[in-house]
């Protein structure tokens, strides 16, 4: 058990699973404060990401990703919703970035920020919210109504 929680060892190689970034949802939430764990601008960030979403626009990316069942410290829901850690390897074995166009974690953060929001399951969700707020405005006058009686 306490060879799990080695101190760090700079002989590990960038390739090993323990040198590779970990990213949490809470990183890239819009919804989060910088007390909360964001860590990038609140306008670049997106809402209520999940692990899978990271996963997928990373892997698309080309990188190598691996899933953690993970749960963030600062989280304070304990739900399986929240649940999930992403780490990537960024570097090679030589100490130069795999992806040149992701040569340190806050580049995968910005590049997430962009891309989760144009993902179809996001786009389908945004779609179909058209139609329920037309609906939900229908309902809120029914409301008033039995409110007034």
């Amino acid at each position: 058990m306490a060879s799990m929680a080695t101190a760090w060892n700079p002989g590990k190689k960038h390739s090993e699973r323990e040198r590779w970034i970990c990213i949490y949802p809470a990183y890239i939430n819009s919804k989060k404060t910088l007390a909360e764990g964001r860590r990038i601008p609140k306008d670049k960030a997106v809402e209520n990401p999940t692990h899978q979403e990271i996963r997928d626009v990373l892997s698309a990316a080309g990188m190598k990703v691996g899933v953690e069942n993970k749960l963030y410290s600062r989280e304070r829901s304990k739900e399986l919703l929240y649940r999930g850690r992403i780490r990537i390897q960024l570097k090679s074995d030589d100490g130069t970035p795999l992806n040149p166009a992701f040569p340190s974690r806050d580049s995968v953060m910005l590049h997430l920020g962009q891309m989760i929001p144009q993902l179809k399951s996001r786009l389908g969700k945004q779609g179909s919210s058209d139609p329920s707020q037309s609906q939900s405005g229908s309902g809120a006058s029914k409301k008033k109504g039995k409110g007034r009686r």
